[in-house]
């Protein structure tokens, strides 16, 4: 079988800065690609070319005949004033269906994806459900391959594990540009990085994120082990040319010319092999006081809705804090009710005398977009003072990957990643008790995570962590927090412990259903039951658990790729996966009946 997508020496350029050049990569059926790389590397440039939305300087792109592709960008845009429905029929537009299988297709979608409201303006939804409609929108033509640029921006952990699931069990190849480890690691089958450390601007791998790690370290080691060899011989390449040759032979012209690409392969693989990584390292104040701050017995609610009532908490030195929760469930006016902006509505609050928080906010709200890089860094002076020393601002800006010519860039034509790594380099800055980071990842690639970590986990203070980032949190909190939205709050040891306690919830509320009907008491007359009632009794219990397998074989058929392209057969399984739902609904009734006359009788 040809690929679905072949490139072959791609090059792209964003004005005079080259992206990357002579990407050659196929996709087949079966793959889901992991897509890596330091920001700048060119990955969602790449995508929009493998989408048909850009065009490369040079190579090609091939794709098979009638291949369906699909694109999720990172910014989701939808037609003015559309409905969450008419978002779907747009997509379906050029699909050539007719519309009743445009309805059953919609009506499918909408279900899966769990839309309460179709009718509901796109434009008014939040980031999260924003999100979910636009890979609805790349769905709903069943595509042969997925692109996705970053998908879980916006999505909240729910969110998240929402797209991990359906990912898993992708009929279709996916091509997934994320900074999400653990989705990463859980979704792909392949991975492949683009980076200018290696000779070809790339390096690939058949695996998940692990495996690349392990095959990169490898890599990695032995090109470092091909620049110290290359050096040796350069310098005996060197040493014969100082000496110069006694005779300028054709051999001898020969080997000065070896000798300069020798030179030139050695400042290649130099330059590959140089990291650049951002340098961070966050101050403390230094305090020696336990207990930072103690919330005692505080709640929040806005209206009628609680965000958390009753919430003991204890900030202490060294502590690190997770906390999770839905979009919307209360995190961040946790954050504030903390910091002192907003006063709880019941508990108090007590703070250590003279107390430091330091606030990194997920908006940007406090970035000035107007100034330029210089004046963002370094406002009104060239230096900054880190932990007593003057930097220029040169080096200071170096320290977070960027270069002298980018100094005099105003912010806003900075990308996301680069004005998060603004604010990190001003948090530096401050001396600290208590490092407060509501979203810090948002936008940074792998590497800039990686040393985040690191710092983090040095950081002396008490730090509270909210972030998607589920490696992050897993590698970093002594203990995690969550809040339900509605008002319940709880501690747990570590995230999986957290995952499973959601897992099981999920059971539970699963089985509530059938354990309602089972519960239901019908009035009815107190009767015994009859001979025929007694033997149907007797085979209820069985009789439910067919049905219950019809049903979830009538499930397992309307998800099946098979019957996706086919709106009769959509239309026909739909009709009985709801008569099959409501005839379990009818057995469970009528089985609560026959119990209730059968206890009356005893």
């Amino acid at each position: 079988m040809p690929p679905l997508l072949n490139c072959d020496s791609l090059t792209k350029s964003f004005g005079m800065r080259p992206l990357f050049s002579g990407i050659t990569l196929g996709i087949f059926d079966e793959d889901h690609l992991g897509l890596i790389g330091p920001n700048g590397s060119g990955k969602s440039t790449l995508l929009k070319l493998l989408a048909g939305l850009d065009t490369a300087d040079g190579g090609e792109i091939a794709l098979r005949r009638q291949l369906k592709l699909g694109y999720v960008p990172q910014d989701d845009v939808f037609p003015a004033a559309a409905t969450v429905e008419q978002v779907l029929f747009a997509a379906l537009r050029d699909e050539g269906l007719e519309e009743v299988e445009q309805h059953v297709r919609v009506d499918v979608m909408l279900s899966k994806l769990a839309f309460a409201q179709r009718e509901q303006d796109a434009a008014t939804l939040s980031g999260g459900w924003r999100k979910r409609l636009a890979i609805a929108r790349a769905l709903i033509i069943n595509p042969d391959l997925l692109l996705l640029d970053e998908p879980t921006n916006h999505l909240d952990v729910d969110g998240i594990l929402w797209l991990e699931k359906l990912l898993k069990t992708a009929p279709f190849a996916f091509i997934l540009v994320s900074h999400d480890r653990y989705l990463l690691e859980r979704v792909t089958n392949r991975t492949v990085e683009i980076n200018r450390a290696y000779p070809d601007g790339f390096f690939g791998i058949n695996g998940p994120y692990s495996t690349f790690l392990e095959k990169r370290e490898e890599f990695l080691s032995g090109q470092l082990s091909q620049q110290q060899a290359l050096t040796s011989r350069v310098k005996q390449e060197v040493e014969w040319l100082k000496r110069g040759a006694r005779a300028r032979t054709t051999k001898a012209k020969g080997r000065i010319e070896d000798a300069g690409e020798l030179i030139q392969e050695l400042a290649e693989t130099k330059a590959r092999n140089l990291s650049r990584t951002v340098t961070l390292g966050f101050d403390a104040t230094g305090r020696k006081t336990k207990k930072l701050l103690v919330a005692t017995g505080i709640a929040k609610a806005f209206g009628a809705r609680a965000l958390f009532r009753g919430l003991d908490l204890t900030l202490r030195g060294k502590l690190k804090l997770g906390l999770l929760g839905a979009n919307g469930s209360g995190k961040t006016t946790l954050l504030r009710v903390l910091t002192g902006e907003i006063e709880p509505d019941a508990g108090s609050i007590f703070r250590a005398d003279g107390l430091r928080i330091v606030l990194f906010q997920q908006n940007r709200q406090d970035l000035d977009t107007g100034v330029t890089l210089r004046e963002a860094l370094c406002p009104g002076s060239d230096m900054v003072i880190y932990r007593g020393a003057q930097i220029h601002v040169v080096s200071w800006a170096k320290r977070f990957l960027f270069t002298p010519e980018q100094l005099v860039m105003q912010v806003s034509e900075l990308s996301g990643g680069e004005q998060s790594r603004i604010l990190i380099a001003r948090m530096m800055l401050q001396s600290a008790d208590v490092l407060i980071l509501d979203e810090p990842t948002n936008d940074l690639d792998i590497p800039s995570l990686e040393v985040l970590e690191a710092s983090l986990d040095d950081f002396p203070g008490a730090l509270l962590l909210v972030t998607h980032d589920r490696f992050m949190m897993d590698r970093l909190c002594d203990e995690i927090l969550a809040l339900d939205g509605e008002g319940g709050t709880a501690f747990y040891a570590e995230y999986a412990q957290w995952e499973r306690a959601q897992a099981e919830q999920e059971a539970v509320a699963n089985k509530a259903p059938a354990k309602a009907a089972t519960k239901a008491r019908p009035s009815a007359a107190k009767k015994k039951l009859t001979w025929k009632e007694e033997r149907e009794l007797e085979t209820m219990e069985q009789t439910i658990l067919n049905a219950e397998d019809r049903l979830a074989q009538l499930e397992s058929a309307l998800a099946a790729p098979a019957n996706m392209s086919d709106y009769l057969k959509l239309g026909e399984l739909s009709d009985q996966s709801h008569a099959a739902q409501e005839e379990v609904k009818a057995l469970y009734t009528r089985w609560a009946e026959l119990e209730e006359k059968r206890q009356e009788s005893v």
